[in-house]
């Protein structure tokens, strides 16, 4: 199989991470929209400012003054562009990009089609090289810094997404699959062995440079009670890692895990049996939870990842995102390729307004925003290093085009202020709004480059 080469192009745009300063337009989020009094208190906005970067972290943000072009030869003006943090994915499948777009299935039945053959290519660690090196400039090109990635059941899937991350200096957060059972032969561990392999990535790449580990059992059907006893061993032996699975995704799906572990409460009582809940444990979906489920989110700080375009696109539900917001359980977004249909935060910001509107709900472009960056760092428990533009914080940006194609220049044109502007591009907004993605104050893709 022949896989595109989409290498992004480095340019001089932030040359050396001592003294860089941007003049742009800066947009960030102090606090969550729907925890203040009025929106405007939950960003900051500068229309024309000053980001200066010293050894990748964030030094200076604050308003343009007219000395700055002398004091800083090297300025690079971006006037009329947006920069904001870098996007944040929390829960992505990159083993799957190949299988984006499958036809015609639910969860279960999906899985068993399309997902398990594909993963089944992951034991040729040269194969998943290709694929993790698509999927980190895929997260590139569409303005992504940081995500939480499942791999597959094989080390080796892990070791390639890692190592492709540590060559861009990324904040990612990655995890071995963890499955002995109902799944086909050829992608099954077992207790003892995904115990051990999960170990030793754990020990070869959590806490190294910026990567971080989640131990990741793909969901409580797939994994014996064996497994998921020594899977809550391995996280009480390790309680800095992120716990990563699915939860609540499909009523089949629900039903199954309740037969199958007939001693607990429900499907998330299942993981909090085994002692994987907590304030690091991402829960993808959580679409369909019982009352008590829900207060025993809020009770233990677990959190949900929101992934509106795979809910949509298998079938799946509609997420009660304000349900969350309520009960002040902490939520990122999800783009969930290959079940999701776009890398693109903005289309799936895009389809996450959708799912609330079907709701009789609104999701405004503040708390959009805020989902994708501010948010998803909260999520992860990152929030004092990225998702935002505060002093001392990580230079993870996103410089955004405000109108890249005729549609969006029309509609601009008639914007009738900054919340009208932000939601513009959160409903017409993709990949060609990218401009450029900063990694640690490094420019690691543009556009414009591309284009030359």
């Amino acid at each position: 199989m022949s896989i595109p080469s989409i290498e992004p192009a480095v340019a001089s745009i932030c040359p050396s991470a001592q003294n860089c300063a941007i003049r742009a337009s800066f947009l960030h989020f102090i606090a969550n929209p729907a925890d203040v009094a009025t929106p405007a208190d939950s960003y900051q906005y500068f229309a024309d400012g000053l980001l200066v970067i010293e050894n990748g972290l964030i030094a200076e943000l604050r308003d343009y003054r007219a000395d700055d072009a002398a004091k800083y030869p090297q300025l690079q003006d971006r006037s009329g562009q947006l920069i904001m943090p870098g996007f944040i994915d929390t829960h992505i499948h990159y083993a799957q990009t190949e299988m984006i777009a499958a036809y015609g299935e639910q969860l279960l039945e999906w899985l068993d089609t399309y997902t398990f053959p594909t993963e089944q290519q992951f034991a040729d660690k040269h194969y998943a090289d290709k694929i993790a090196q698509f999927v980190i400039n895929e997260l590139l090109k569409n303005g992504t810094t940081s995500a939480l990635v499942f791999g597959t059941v094989h080390p080796q899937s892990v070791d390639a997404i890692f190592e492709q991350a540590a060559a861009k200096n990324m904040r990612l957060i990655a995890g071995k699959v963890m499955m002995d059972r109902h799944a086909p032969d050829y992608l099954l561990d077992t207790p003892e062995s995904g115990y051990a392999e999960s170990k030793a990535l754990i020990e070869k790449w959590h806490n190294r440079g910026r990567l971080q580990y989640a131990i990741t059992p793909r969901f409580a059907p797939t994994s014996s009670a064996e497994q998921l006893t020594l899977t809550g061993k391995l996280r009480a032996e390790y309680p800095d890692t992120y716990v990563q699975t699915h939860v609540s995704e499909n009523k089949n799906e629900i039903e199954w895990a309740k037969s199958l572990f007939p001693e607990c409460r429900g499907y998330f009582d299942i993981y909090q049996h085994y002692g994987l809940t907590g304030p690091k444990s991402i829960f993808s979906h959580a679409i369909h939870l019982t009352e008590d489920e829900w207060q025993a989110f809020s009770a233990t700080d677990s959190v949900i990842a929101f992934c509106p375009s795979s809910n949509m696109f298998l079938g799946s539900g509609l997420f009660p995102l304000k349900r969350a917001s309520r009960d002040k359980v902490r939520v990122g977004l999800g783009t969930d390729v290959g079940a999701g249909t776009s890398f693109s935060p903005l289309q799936t910001l895009c389809d996450a307004y959708k799912v609330l509107q079907l709701q009789g709900q609104k999701l405004s472009a503040l708390d959009g925003f805020y989902l994708a960056t501010l948010g998803g760092a909260s999520a992860l428990s990152l929030s004092d290093k990225i998702g935002t533009l505060a002093v001392g914080s990580e230079a993870d940006l996103v410089v955004l085009n405000w109108a890249a194609t005729e549609v969006q220049q029309l509609r601009m044109s008639n914007a009738k202020n900054l919340e009208d502007k932000l939601f513009a591009l959160m409903m017409l907004g993709d990949d060609r709004n990218i401009a450029a993605t900063y990694v640690a104050g490094h420019c690691v893709y543009d556009a414009a480059n591309l284009s030359k």
